[in-house]
């Protein structure tokens, strides 16, 4: 047998000391008992207490109480310690491949997003952009060759009533069969450019697009800053105005999308330019400002029957845009044979028309969502979908290309990603 060396254990304290039982985890860890003073929190643990009266407890040896430390106790079976190494190397490995999963999707998104930036978006400037003086005329004899600003921007009436130039094609790439239908509408529109702008040594201008992507782009003040605005179609302007401004210079429509009430969306000296598709768009623009007999059948869409507007702020776009944006930008034929005939779209147009008109020119708002992105909106004021261009006659495959190829060679900057 063997004995134990150290001497007898005996109570400190006198009489009046007695042994207790180990405190529970509350009382251990800073309860109170009766006539007990709190257990200090760091404190070497022991695997028995004294209780003196008027005294905290006394613990003894260095091993701690399973209730205190909440382990196990010390008969419970330990697991081996290379059995814990290896667990604890595995967990670190999953950690680091999470992570390592994590970098390479985080850096595939902002070398993506760097891509779109670095081709198609352009920082709104702090200060105003200088601007240079036939700046886009070189840039864009390389979309258009033999680029000129000799082709007016808006139908004449002396070149259908005194000279009757004639026209090669039909609408929209000309006015072939529609010579006397147009006459009566130049005779009561105009054609001149507002004196604001033709007096500008050089012109800044902002085409300003449909998209989903003007939403939340805060992008309405750096609009406003532009010496000329551009819109299409109905986009509404009020209640929007903290993404696209409230500035309007000109609107490009056809009778479908012409806004019901354009003194709610337009500035009193907007210009509204038709973008004539076919004969009967003519037919409407007349009995409008004629107060004729409305005309109601022919359009995809019924276009306003009262539309309240000045008749001198009205300008017939010239077919000559709508052309070279088909042939040079799209490489589309001029004649088609089949039903629905495929053509720019305003925005499009809008753009061809800025590059001829202005020195800078940016765009907001271009651009369709991804194929895989069937349901998000095309439009930054209204749900609707890639589906509704369907049968449209717009390749907006084709028309995303000729964009990109504007952004490559500077012809264009673009104020949202594209």
């Amino acid at each position: 047998m063997v004995t134990d060396p150290r001497p007898p254990f005996q109570l400190p304290g006198g009489p009046g000391a007695s042994i207790r039982p180990l405190p529970s985890k509350r009382e251990a860890c800073g309860g109170f008992l009766p006539g007990v003073s709190p257990l200090p929190r760091r404190r070497e643990w022991g695997t028995a207490a004294l209780a003196v009266p008027g005294s905290v407890w006394i613990w003894f040896d260095n091993k701690a109480p399973s209730v205190a430390r909440g382990s196990r106790d010390d008969n419970s079976p330990q697991e081996p310690w290379h059995l814990r190494n290896m667990i604890s190397k595995s967990r670190w490995k999953l950690l680091a491949m999470l992570a390592l999963f994590l970098a390479v999707m985080v850096w595939y998104s902002i070398s993506r997003e760097d891509r779109y930036i670095e081709l198609f978006y352009f920082p709104v400037p702090g200060k105003k952009e200088p601007c240079l003086q036939g700046e886009a005329e070189k840039m864009v004899s390389k979309l258009f060759g033999n680029y000129s600003r000799e082709q007016p921007f808006f139908l004449q009436l002396k070149d259908y009533f005194w000279v009757k130039t004639p026209s090669l094609y039909e609408l929209p790439y000309g006015t072939k069969g529609s010579e006397d239908l147009l006459l009566r509408v130049l005779a009561i529109t105009s054609y001149s450019i507002p004196e604001s702008i033709q007096s500008l040594k050089c012109r800044r201008c902002v085409v300003v697009g449909n998209g989903h992507r003007l939403r939340n782009s805060s992008l309405g003040e750096a609009i406003n800053k532009y010496d000329v605005v551009i819109r299409l179609n109905s986009a509404p302007v009020a209640g929007y105005e903290q993404d696209v401004g409230s500035k309007t210079t000109m609107r490009l429509f056809y009778p479908e999308s012409a806004h019901f009430n354009p003194k709610v969306e337009d500035n009193p000296d907007t210009l509204l330019v038709l973008v004539a598709f076919k004969a009967m768009d003519f037919h409407w623009i007349e009995s409008i400002l004629s107060d004729k007999k409305r005309v109601r059948k022919g359009f995809w869409k019924q276009p306003p029957l009262i539309w309240d507007v000045n008749p001198k702020q009205i300008r017939i776009l010239n077919p000559f845009y709508m052309e070279i944006a088909a042939d040079k930008l799209l490489s589309l034929p001029i004649h088609q044979p089949h039903k629905i005939k495929q053509k720019p779209t305003t925005g499009l147009l809008a753009i061809t028309l800025a590059l001829h008109l202005c020195d800078l020119v940016h765009i907001a708002g271009f651009g369709y969502p991804d194929a895989h992105q069937k349901k998000q909106s095309i439009h930054y004021y209204e749900y609707i979908t890639l589906k509704s261009m369907m049968w449209s006659g717009h390749n907006v495959s084709q028309e995303a290309l000729a964009i990109k190829r504007m952004l490559e060679i500077g012809a264009v900057k673009n104020l949202t990603y594209f």
